[in-house]
């Protein structure tokens, strides 16, 4: 069986498109539209034309970012809500929960729609995970409004999007779980990271066993502008309790580590007999392209702790998960995926599985 190799969702926009959301000073403005279109086409197109079997959108339409594109331009929150600082300096922020109820204002269907109409290979789509919305509602609570019911909404509010994009024909659906290794950054102790499993858990649990298998969970310590908001936190942290989580497919960056070795060794011991663990083996923030034959080594590397028929491989991150991130060329992301699919196969080649 060969190797598969996945995206992980976001390729840098087109400049002509960044420049136009930045005048604009709005992501959601109609006049945009034409230029969302051809850049979907236009990443379309590319991403086919690097062999890659599984393509995405490359998240052009998503406004502003991966993270909030579900909740933006909502009435009822406002932009002081929690942030999320990088190692270079700058600071994302999270919208912050007025009152409820809470609802998604867009589902990532809406980009399946659009993506279906061009592409020729099966298509992945990227949704934010529950725990990371779930930072949206206020520590001093919202009056009239008790943070259980915000649980029981945004759970409702997860399942509907992700059930959306496997009825549309999604072939993956992939969970984004960057807050992951930032919970561990913010609460040493762990409980949020704890917390977070639960809930991720709860909003699992209404799926079926099949519909599970379709399903992935992405963790990476962030990449954006060349940085990362939870590099220096240790996997070992993180990695037992990312494997508690009910699902099939396991998307965890290790290009970027530097002790890759002693990652996979952590892996190997956590992995369940369910699970299939894709592994970084190109970094997105790192401006050096990786050549088929480095992206190979990495492959077989990894075939030595973790099983092939349960190895997969990927990237490390999103190229441009926030829209106004310039610092990654879209050629070089490309260049990044196509040496992956090709290092896949010259892999697959050494240890006779394809």
């Amino acid at each position: 069986m060969p190797i598969p190799t996945e995206p992980i969702g976001s390729i840098p926009r087109p400049l002509e498109l960044i420049e136009a959301i930045r005048a604009c000073g709005d992501g959601t403005d109609p006049r945009l539209d034409p230029l969302y279109d051809a850049a979907v086409r236009e990443t379309i197109e590319q991403f086919e034309a690097t062999g890659s079997p599984l393509i995405t959108d490359g998240e052009q339409r998503k406004f502003h970012n991966f993270w909030t594109y579900s909740v933006e331009g909502l009435p009822n929150t406002a932009p002081d809500g929690f942030r999320i600082p990088f190692a270079a300096g700058h600071v994302r922020r999270m919208p912050r929960l007025l009152s409820g109820p809470f609802a998604y204002r867009y589902y990532a269907d809406r980009y399946l729609d659009q993506a279906l109409r061009y592409a020729r290979v099966p298509l992945k789509q990227a949704v934010i995970s529950p725990s990371a919305l779930s930072l949206m509602y206020p520590e001093e609570g919202i009056p009239g409004y008790p943070r259980e019911m915000f649980i029981e909404d945004l759970l409702r509010e997860h399942v509907t999007e992700v059930r959306r994009c496997l009825q549309k024909g999604a072939q993956k659906v992939q969970i984004d779980f960057t807050e992951g290794r930032l919970a561990i950054k913010v609460d040493p102790s762990g409980g949020l990271l704890a917390s977070f499993i639960d809930l991720n858990n709860l909003a699992l649990a209404r799926f079926t066993s099949e519909e599970r298998a379709l399903l992935g969970v992405h963790t990476c310590p962030g990449g954006d502008r060349d940085s990362t908001h939870s590099a220096e936190v240790d996997y070992a942290d993180l990695l037992p309790c990312l494997f508690q989580l009910n699902v099939g497919n396991f998307y965890i960056a290790l290009a970027g580590e530097p002790d890759r070795v002693r990652v996979l060794k952590m892996i190997r011991d956590h992995l369940q007999p369910e699970h299939r663990v894709f592994v970084g083996v190109v970094a997105p923030i790192d401006p050096h392209v990786e050549t088929p034959e480095e992206v190979r080594d990495r492959v077989l590397e990894a075939a030595r702790y973790i099983p092939v028929a349960r190895l997969g491989t990927t990237d490390d991150c999103g190229f441009a998960p926030f829209c106004d991130d310039e610092s990654t060329t879209r050629a070089i992301a490309f260049a990044k995926i196509r040496a992956r699919v090709q290092g896949t196969a010259l892999a697959e080649q050494v240890l006779g599985v394809r």
